[in-house]
């Protein structure tokens, strides 16, 4: 992992297409501006981590339902 550290208005380049600006700072708080191609998917981790704890567990509960269909099928 790489750590950095950038002032209000400084930057950093990911790539050829991708920028990540600090954009304010306030209260311990940081806000970022990102630049990329739009075909790009950003998201916030804890957002991505939500999601896909949710489909594991949509997941499991299809596994059990057609457990139950199966059993009642025999």
């Amino acid at each position: 992992m790489l750590v950095i550290t950038r002032k209000k208005g400084e930057s950093i380049l990911i790539g050829d297409d991708i920028e990540i600006s600090v954009s304010k700072i306030e209260d311990g708080s940081v806000k970022l501006a990102i630049k990329a191609p739009k075909e790009m998917t950003i998201l916030r981790k804890e957002l991505f981590e939500e999601v896909e704890n949710e489909n594991k567990e949509a997941m499991n509960i299809n596994k059990e339902i057609l457990k139950k269909l199966k059993m009642k099928n025999e």
